[in-house]
């Protein structure tokens, strides 16, 4: 009897020490499909009252959810339309990303070091702050006549374009990073021995990573916001060019399908650089995304 009792008493405490990690899981689990229903759930009920609206007000300057949809879909594959749009959404989307991110990470290859130094180097930022802060709040659709003539028509200008509109973001979070860095962290590397790059590469660096990287993410939005301005510089493909030919043909259809290719993109890609952060930056108290 005694024999046959002891797998039982051992089963039960391993059986009750699982209670608590189910309990989690299903708590995991409901939390993740009530965040999944209350996203998904305003946007369709947005498209509900899109579409009463533009039923009660029988306009057709705005197109209903119905026509966009028709939009996206030869847009997509054709077959519907058959026009100079048609099954093009890939070509669009590859030309309008090589801007942003040719632009984007220009802005950061720049923008990081620079502001690692800026918010280290006292001399330097009493240099560059007056400049910045000068520059800052000029509006990027102000260097589009400029763009224009420094780079001429075509995609280099609608780079340039989306490096100015992401560089400042970067630019000002990495500074605000490095100088909220606490300053015993520099004491006591000093007192190990870490001296110059070695202070940059050990304690600046890593210290500043999650406001560098917030502001990599805010640059990233304002990447696919300037798309469209950026290729309003003459360029032939592109969603922004989509979106710009729309606007001149009287599509609104069209002009609509754009800005929803642009949103999908840019949800996207902001999706893959918060779980490229969070994963990084696991460490750090500060990051969430």
């Amino acid at each position: 009897m005694s024999e046959q009792a002891l797998p039982e008493a051992a089963e039960q405490p391993a059986a009750e020490g699982d209670a608590p990690a189910l309990a989690r899981q299903r708590r995991r689990l409901l939390t993740g499909v009530r965040a999944f229903a209350l996203g998904a759930g305003f946007p369709i009920l947005l498209i509900l009252l899109w579409d009463r609206a533009v039923a009660m007000t029988g306009t057709r300057l705005v197109p209903s959810p119905r026509d966009v949809a028709i939009m996206m879909y030869d847009f997509a594959f054709g077959g519907i339309y058959d026009d100079a749009f048609s099954a093009t959404i890939l070509t669009h989307v590859w030309k309008s990303m090589t801007r942003v991110y040719g632009g984007f990470f220009l802005a950061a290859l720049i923008g990081v070091p620079l502001g690692l130094m800026v918010g280290r180097i006292g001399w330097l930022r009493q240099l560059l702050d007056p400049t910045i802060n000068l520059l800052r709040p000029i509006p990027v659709t102000a260097w589009l006549p400029l763009s224009m003539i420094f780079f001429g028509l075509g995609p280099n200008a609608a780079i340039f374009l989306v490096f100015l509109g992401a560089f400042y973001p970067i630019l000002l979070n990495t500074i605000f990073g490095v100088r909220s860095v606490d300053t015993r962290l520099f004491e006591a590397a000093a007192m190990l021995g870490c001296t110059g790059s070695a202070m940059f590469r050990q304690v600046v660096f890593p210290a500043s990573l999650p406001s560098i990287f917030n502001g990599l993410r805010i640059a990233h939005g304002f990447a696919w916001i300037l798309i469209v301005v950026g290729e309003m510089t003459g360029v032939p493909t592109g969603l922004g060019s989509v979106i710009m030919d729309g606007r001149t043909l009287s599509r609104t259809d069209l002009v609509v399908t754009g800005m929803i290719v642009i949103g999908v993109c840019g949800f996207v890609t902001d999706r893959i650089i918060v779980m490229f952060g969070n994963r990084l930056l696991q460490w750090s108290p500060q990051h969430h995304g």
